[in-house]
């Protein structure tokens, strides 16, 4: 039986090489016969401001309630974007905000320090570009944009296992650097459906 794939581009910029790497794990994943859905994130019409926290909801937008059935059907997420400031794009950021909310993606329990993942099941690709290569991003930094996406937020709402694909540096980087990982990503997509 093949995967329900969910491709995620927290890229706000169409024309980047995100869009490129997201292209291709499509792809891969449609030709090995995955169904796949996509999102991205810079086409949804959404207030990406959590106004008030936790303490009062507010209603989520259409574009929001259709990634939050896509996020449902999808038996794996593949989440491509690029690393800023050692954390991801601001849109992507408030995404995250207005929809992994409790209730959605965890619940509190009640006597227990940590909530129930609401998205238990389910596993997760991680395609992350950056400038920084990644022994210094290792070594140097601890990686916080991983271990927050990662732990903090996939983790969490009971997304297991969650694998990473860090490509870097993009900056500067040449033609057949750039191939070579959209042809890597392909092939995920493929062994993935």
């Amino acid at each position: 039986m093949s995967k329900r794939i969910l491709v995620i581009n927290g890229n706000p910029d169409a024309e980047s090489y995100n869009f490129g790497l997201s292209d291709q794990y499509v792809s891969g994943a449609q030709e090995a016969g995955g169904e796949v859905e996509t999102i991205n994130i810079r086409d949804l019409k959404f207030n990406p401001n959590l106004e008030f926290g936790y303490r009062k909801r507010v209603e989520l937008e259409p574009d929001l309630l259709n990634a939050l059935e896509k996020i449902k059907w999808a038996d794996h997420l593949v989440w491509v974007f690029p690393m800023w400031w050692y954390g991801y794009p601001a849109i992507m950021k408030g995404f995250i905000d207005r929809l992994f909310l409790p209730g959605i993606t965890f619940e509190y329990v009640e006597g227990k320090p940590l909530p129930k993942g609401l998205l238990k099941g389910k596993t997760a690709r991680i395609i992350l570009t950056a400038d920084t290569p990644s022994w210094y991003n290792v070594l140097f930094m601890g990686s916080p944009t991983i271990k927050q996406f990662k732990k903090g937020t996939l983790q969490f709402c009971g997304v297991k296992p969650v694998k990473v694909t860090y490509i870097a540096p993009i900056k500067g980087s040449t033609e057949s650097f750039r191939k070579k990982h959209l042809d890597k990503v392909r092939k995920l997509g493929i062994e993935m459906a």
